[in-house]
């Protein structure tokens, strides 16, 4: 096979750990060599094609842990398929996403798993890797787990909500974690208490209390606190780590703080919902708050402080989107008169790159915290890296050619996930994807889709590199 090379000229590397102003040099695939930009070392690479970067952001594809596509739940389907996903995922400058396959109830994981491969092979743009959820812990199952692990999937979700659906008890809980300590897995929580919850759900349908905003009121941030202090502590009895799942409200992010203070390997994730939207949304008139009915809610506006202090600190480790989109029309719409019913996931995939860089305009984070908390550490949290995750030699050609001063207005208009509103309508953003590279192909060029579905490859992972 001939060599295929590509240079990307002029433009400021950043890395999680670096910014320079170097030339990139592909090759077949991978990252060949780096050297700053106009030195004989840069001059000396030669290639088929040249991307001039002048100006611009040279970064990692973004790695978003944690999306839902095709995914079933209260009767309807998530409205984005493998292959609008990754494209839209593609666009917003994310190169890999790991997405949850389903243990359904009196089932095998196994099952689960072969469904969520027919689902996405030969279908994504972009690669993609699978973490599984966790239904019904039993022996068998238990036994799975250690399977699952030798082969690439190393990262197990359990739900202390929805009863009756993915919830599991303390006890079942513990039986997983203590199968993680072993095996080497990373149990991730959806950490709601969703017995005391779905009294409170009851309680506010009797009053006549219908409305999305009472989704919002119900979840109580009280309740996100309880079940992440009780998570922790059966990660700490089982002697596993833990990993929580979009985290929202200040009171989860004080127990993570304690815990990890406390010399715990215990993990924490936020989404962009929770730092850029509120109850606000969720109170907008005319059921149009269906929008942004999530779970984890939207919590009010004086969270979000907590958690970019958190993101800051690190003690929250990873921005990831959750991307669960259900069109209004249709699907959101099910739950009017009654907001149980209200399909619970919001469409994100695409924002995530650009609202964190607007992130760093505004002075939440610096640019090579953008880069952490959206490639590295997701890539490092479930396996990925180096392959994933930053540009080195050796590393996947995943890379992203960014415009830090084009200015762009986010609108369902203009979005590629397919879902018939944006969460963040109208929102201005400075900072736009220019040119994205999948393993050196070129997906997205210069504001043109180039790629093609097929082209994303499953990606067997590696255990979490933050365990000792």
């Amino acid at each position: 096979m001939p060599r295929s090379r590509t240079v990307i000229r002029g433009g400021l590397v950043i890395t999680a750990s670096d910014e320079i102003h170097a030339d990139v040099l592909i090759e077949d695939g991978r990252v060949a060599a780096l050297a700053a930009s106009g030195t004989p070392a840069a001059e000396a690479f030669s290639a088929e094609r040249t991307i001039d970067a002048t100006g611009r952001y040279v970064i990692p594809g973004g790695v978003d842990g944690h999306t839902h596509m095709e995914m079933p739940f209260g009767g309807t389907y998530a409205a984005d398929t493998f292959e609008t996903g990754t494209r839209a995922a593609a666009w917003g400058g994310t190169t890999t996403i790991v997405d949850f396959a389903i243990q359904s109830v009196g089932r095998s994981l196994r099952e689960g798993l072969d469904a969520w491969h027919a689902k996405a092979e030969g279908n994504c743009a972009v690669d993609y890797g699978f973490h599984m959820i966790v239904s019904d812990v039993n022996e068998h199952t238990l036994k799975e787990m250690d399977l699952l692990v030798e082969e690439g999937v190393t990262s197990f979700k359990q739900f202390m909500a929805y009863p009756g659906v993915f919830y599991s008890d303390d006890g079942q809980i513990l039986r997983a974690m203590q199968r993680a300590a072993g095996n080497g897995g990373l149990i991730m929580m959806h950490a709601e208490n969703g017995i005391a919850i779905d009294v409170l759900v009851e309680q506010a349908l009797a009053r006549g209390e219908t409305d999305p905003r009472h989704h919002g009121e119900v979840r109580k941030a009280l309740l996100e606190a309880e079940a992440t202090h009780r998570a922790i502590r059966l990660a700490q009895v089982a002697g596993a780590p833990l990993y929580v799942v979009h985290v929202s409200a200040q009171e989860a992010v004080a127990e993570l703080t304690r815990a990890r203070d406390d010399g715990l390997n215990v993990f924490g994730e936020t989404c962009p919902q929770y730092l850029f939207l509120s109850t606000d949304n969720l109170a907008e008139p005319d059921f149009e708050g269906a929008k942004y009915v999530c779970s984890t809610p939207l919590r009010p506006r004086e969270h979000q402080a907590a958690l970019w202090r958190g993101l800051r600190t690190n003690d929250l480790q990873v921005v990831s989107t959750d991307h669960c989109p259900f069109c209004f029309t249709g699907q959101k719409e099910l739950g009017r008169g009654d907001f149980s019913k209200i399909p619970n996931g919001m469409p994100g995939v695409e924002n995530r790159m650009d609202l964190l860089h607007q992130a760093v305009v505004d002075g939440h984070i610096s640019r090579r915290r953008w880069i952490e908390i959206a490639c590295a550490t997701p890539a490092r949290m479930f396996g990925l890296y180096p392959k994933k995750g930053t540009i080195a030699p050796g590393a996947d050609a995943d890379i992203v050619v960014y415009d830090p001063h084009a200015e762009q207005v986010i609108s369902a208009e203009t979005h590629h996930m397919n879902v018939d509103y944006s969460a963040y309508e109208g929102k201005r953003v400075t900072g736009r994807v220019e040119t994205v590279l999948s393993r050196g192909e070129p997906v997205v060029t210069e504001r043109e889709y180039t790629g093609h579905k097929g082209h994303g490859v499953y990606t067997p992972r590696s255990t979490c590199q933050y365990l000792n």
